[in-house]
This record gives structure tokens, sequence and C-alpha cells, in this order.
């Protein structure tokens, strides 16, 4: 604030002093000009009355001769006094919208009004870096969530759309250089209530310079960085970052599943993408030939998954240098027929567009599907202001970079049990995977259900953790029961219960809860908010438990006095 102030005075200093020196010369004026009283007799105007003329004049508010009708020296040194007053008016007035329009001096108000915005956030916020798909999609989920965000970008377009989102909770937005030290400070790095810190850029560089500053300033602080190749990831990894993710891992990863396990396949996209999007039924890739359109490291990636898989791969690159070090490649883009037909599309069972460019990848379906009408596509969709071509292709396995990191980056802000869930599933059957899906559809229809855990501890469930010290027996059914109803259950399931350094996946509503457990759920976000009035509120808690309502202490007291002083009158 003092900063704009500052600003302000030094560029309107002359103006200033314009106007300053024409009011006072005006007031001057009108002291000395004699004038007449309504009697004929010679009279002085004073400082006050002068000012009081002269202050509705040079403002064009009205004229009026005051106290007395003017003479004739004080209407033609009032007619001066307007001409002059008018234009030093003008030339401030210009002066000051000339500042206003200033690039700078607009930067520094946003920056003001950030800032006081960011101090006003009374709850804990994460700190975004990076306003993309990933950014975009990942803010509205944490505001839907009812989590609050930071964000910061170098895009002034980003930032503009961040402004004009239509998000239930209001977001700060400023657009500035991430990488900066000062401009994570700037953001609330050093605050109390920042509670993590996602880095979410397009640059590896950049992301490597946050991260840096992150941990060197609050080595504390939780940090999830974003990281397109390997050298990336072990310079992360170096200082410290707490979950690195690379997306063409997480695309090779998601494939793979597809391939493997479809049912467990379908599990991980409901539990890590953003709730209540759109739920994917599983799907059943064919385990024949596979044609692989681009060997970036999106293509490098998928080919090594699918190899990995047992999969017979065919690669398909322009660049002529990277397609002769891999066995079998075929030089192209994949747009062609000659090219795909080289590749042995007539007889291959599926076909990766993974290609950098949406119009490229979508061009290489239609293409593919003209040779063979029947082939299984798997494309990568690299903008999301693509959606409706790629929904209206009706393409069976989308990889959308930006939906597919903002639901692993929800996942673990919200539910970081749900990592290690995912890695304990693998080792079940697909029956059971199966099982699990129709039991989350149950209670969320077709959306994406929310995910939460219950710590068991002191301040995030206090009304437990005092029941458990007074020795009463709290089960996980009883979280699950409706604090307006407990005969009714909450739309929710028990995913995993993690106790010490064990975990028990769906553990029953019978378990019995100890000091230091954390219970993972999912659901609807309603039984999310339902759920928190149990695990906080001892009088609720109990309710839930006994069926027996409790009247605080407070509440008691208070009905007890008004009983006596009834009695009593």
């Amino acid at each position: 604030m003092f900063n704009v102030v500052f600003i302000l005075l030094r560029r309107l200093q002359l103006p200033l002093v314009v106007l300053i020196a024409v009011y006072a010369v005006a007031v001057l004026g009108f002291v000395l000009i004699p004038g007449q009283d309504d009697h004929g007799n010679a009279w002085h105007m004073g400082f006050l009355h002068a000012f009081y003329v002269v202050s509705y004049t040079a403002t064009t508010i009205g004229f009026g001769e005051l106290p007395y009708l003017f003479t004739d020296a004080q209407r033609l040194w009032m007619t001066l006094v307007v001409y002059v007053s008018v234009i030093a008016w003008m030339y401030a007035i210009g002066m000051l919208l000339s500042l206003v329009q200033d690039s700078a001096f607009r930067a520094l108000a946003r920056e003001l009004t950030f800032t006081r915005g960011v101090r006003r956030i009374a709850e804990p916020f994460y700190l975004v870096c990076g306003y993309g798909d990933t950014g975009n999609t990942l803010v509205r989920g944490l505001a839907d969530a009812g989590l609050r965000a930071v964000v910061v970008d170098n895009n002034p377009d980003r930032i503009d759309a961040l402004a004009l989102a239509d998000l239930p909770i209001h977001v700060p937005g400023l657009c500035v250089d991430a990488g900066k030290p000062a401009t994570l400070i700037l953001a609330g790095l050093q605050s109390r209530r920042c509670a993590g810190v996602l880095v979410l850029t397009d640059s590896d560089a950049t992301n490597l310079q946050i991260a840096i500053a992150v941990k060197l300033l609050r080595p504390d602080m939780l940090t999830i960085a974003r990281a397109h190749t390997g050298e990336a990831a072990a310079n992360l990894a170096a200082f410290g970052t707490d979950y690195i993710l690379n997306p063409f891992e997480l695309f090779a990863r998601i494939l793979k599943n597809a391939v493997h396990a479809p049912g467990l396949y379908a599990l991980d996209e409901q539990l890590t993408s953003v709730p209540d999007e759109a739920w994917s039924p599983p799907l059943h890739p064919p385990r024949g030939n596979w044609i692989v359109c681009g060997y970036g490291r999106f293509g490098q990636a998928t080919h090594a998954a699918l190899r990995g898989e047992g999969i017979t791969c065919a690669v398909v690159e322009a660049d002529a240098e990277t397609v002769n070090t891999v066995p079998g490649g075929v030089r192209g883009v994949g747009t062609q027929a000659d090219t795909l037909v080289a590749a042995g599309i007539r007889a291959a069972a599926a076909l990766v567009a993974g290609t950098d460019n949406d119009a490229t990848n979508l061009s290489i379906v239609m293409t593919a599907r003209a040779l063979n009408p029947d082939i299984f596509i798997v494309v990568r969709q690299n903008q999301r202001d693509n959606d409706a071509l790629f929904r209206a292709a009706r393409i069976p396995l989308v990889l959308q970079c930006g939906r597919v990191l903002a639901g692993e980056v929800f996942s673990i802000v919200t539910s970081p049990l749900i990592v290690d869930f995912l890695r304990l599933a693998q080792y079940e059957d697909e029956v059971w995977a199966g099982d699990v899906q129709r039991r989350i559809r149950a209670i969320v229809g077709a959306h994406n259900p929310d995910r939460w855990v219950v710590d068991v501890r002191s301040h995030p469930a206090p009304a437990i953790s005092r029941a458990l010290a007074g020795g009463m027996t709290v089960r996980i059914g009883d979280l699950r029961r409706d604090p307006q109803d407990r005969e009714q259950h909450l739309p929710s399931i028990a995913l995993l219960l993690k106790r010490g350094g064990a975990f028990t996946l769906l553990p029953d509503d019978g378990e019995f809860l100890h000091k230091g457990d954390v219970v993972l759920f999912c659901g609807a976000q309603d039984a999310r908010r339902r759920m928190e009035w149990v695990t906080r509120n001892h009088n609720i808690l109990h309710y839930v438990m006994t069926g027996a309502e409790r009247t605080s202490p407070l509440l008691a007291k208070l009905a007890l006095r008004k009983a006596r002083s009834a009695v009593d009158s």
C-alpha cells in the first residue's frame, strides 16, 4: 500500500502543485479585492468564504455570489478563476488517468490486491504454480471440495480465465514468474496457513527452481512437482520434493492397468480423478499387435508399458534417427495411409495416437479407422479446449494430461492413503475390483466419488480421541451413521485402515478404532461433511453410537436456571 501511495504522490506531484497554486492565488485574490455589503459599505471576504467560493466554482459544481453580490472587480476575477481552475483540474485528471492506465502501476495495484487477498485467507490453502489444463482442473476440484488455493502463472490469459471462472470459493491469482523466490513469498509461502505447494508449470527448469526455493525457505512444506524427464525427476528428488509426478509414466501406468486388469484400471480412474467428473466404465483393450504413433516421451513410456505386458508393438515416428533405434520402426507421421499400412494396420488390434499435437492425433485416428474399422483406439489429448472434438470422435480411451495429473495431485492432497490403497489393490483380482466398483457406483451414481481420511488424533478428530480416552469403544460403522438419523447410513465406504505400519483393505463396520488409526473413506461430498460432524462433536458421536441424545453442559445449565426461575415465580 505504501508503494502505491508513493507512486501516486510522485507521479502527481506537478499536477498537485499546480492545483494548490491555482487555489492559493484564487483565494488570495478574493480576499484582497474589496466588495460591498447590502448597504453599500466596503467589505472584504475572509479566507473561509474565499476558499468556499473557489471550491465550488473551480470544480464546476455551481456559481453563486456569496455572501453579497460581487463587484465588477470580483466578477472579473471570478471569470479568470473559472477558466484557470478548470484547466488545472483537466491537467490533474488527465495525469491521474494516464497513471491508472500505466502498465507498471496497474501491475503494482494487482499485486497489492493479490497480497491482501492472500492475507485475508483464514483457512489452510495450497499454492498452485501454473494454471494450465492441470492447474485449472485441480483448482476447480479443490474449490468444489471446500479447499482454498492461491494461483501464480506467467500467462496473463490464464489469470484472466481464473478471474472469470465460476468457482464456489474466491481464488486469488497473479500473473508473475513463479520461479522467483520473491514471488513465492508474495503468494504466501511463508504463511502459517500455507499447507503445500503444487508445482505444475510446463517447464522442468521452472519447476526445479520453485522446488528448490520451497525446500530452502520451508523445508517441512508439502511439495508436489511435475517432471517430464527422468533427469528432472532426479533433480527434484535430490532436493527432497515429496511427490514427483511424470505425466507420461502416469499414462503408461493407466494403459498398463487397462490391458492387464480392466477392473483395477476403472477403480484407479474412479479414485484418482477429480470428484464429480463423469465415471468412466471399464475398458477391455485387446492383446494383439499394437501400433504406437509418435515415439517421444509419451510414446516411449507407452511402448515400454505394452512390451512389459508381452504385447508386440510397431512404432511410427517421423524422426529418422529416432525410428532407427526401435526394432521394426516405420518412418512417418501416421496421418498417411501408406505409413500405417507399412506398420501393419490391417492386422493390428489397437493403435496409440501419441503425438504432442491434437489435430495430428485426430487425423491418425480417422486414417486408422478408414483402414481398420474394428481397431481399438487410444489417443493422447494435449489441450483441454479440444474436449468437444475428442468426444465427437467417440474414442474408447482418451488420455488427458491435465485431468490425469490433476486427479493424481488431488488424491495426494486430500487423501494420501489413496496411493497405498491402489498399491495394495494391484494384488487383488478382477472380481474384487468389480465388487468395489459396484459398491462405489451404488452410492455416488455415474460420477467419481469424493475421498477423505479420518485421522484418530486429538486435532483432526477430537470427539473420537475424547471417547477413546474415556474408555468408550468406537467402531468404523459408527462413523458411517447419519448424525440426524442413526438408523440411516451415510453414502460412504471405508476403503483402507492404516494402523501403525499395517494396512487393512475394506475394513468391516465392526472394526474398533484405536488411537493413531487413519481410515480412508470414499463417497458423496455430503457424506464427508456429515462425517466431520461426527468426528468433531462429542454429543453427535455419542448419539450415533448409543442412540441417546446428550445436551451440552451449557445448555443444561441454562435449562436448569430457566426451570428454577419458573418455580420461584
